[in-house]
């Protein structure tokens, strides 16, 4: 726990917090009590290269889904 007191229209935060947020977007949540620091993430670029060497392919994923569509006829 770290507390400060708010002098300036700027606020420093310790060291090891701001490590964790380097080159990270950072969004300030207001809550009844206060605001809560969070960071803003993309879920398609934390998505890319999931599947990678798993052999799966947009043209694999298109022919299942016309199997399992000939399967229901």
């Amino acid at each position: 726990m770290y507390t400060l007191r708010v002098e300036t229209e700027q606020i420093r935060l310790p060291d090891y917090i701001v490590r964790k947020f380097i080159g990270k977007v950072i969004q300030f949540i207001e809550i009844k009590d206060g605001f809560i620091m969070k960071t803003v993430s993309d879920n398609i670029k934390e998505a890319r290269g999931l599947l990678k060497d798993k052999r799966f392919s947009t043209e694999r994923y298109f022919q299942l889904k016309q199997d399992e569509k000939a399967i229901e006829k």
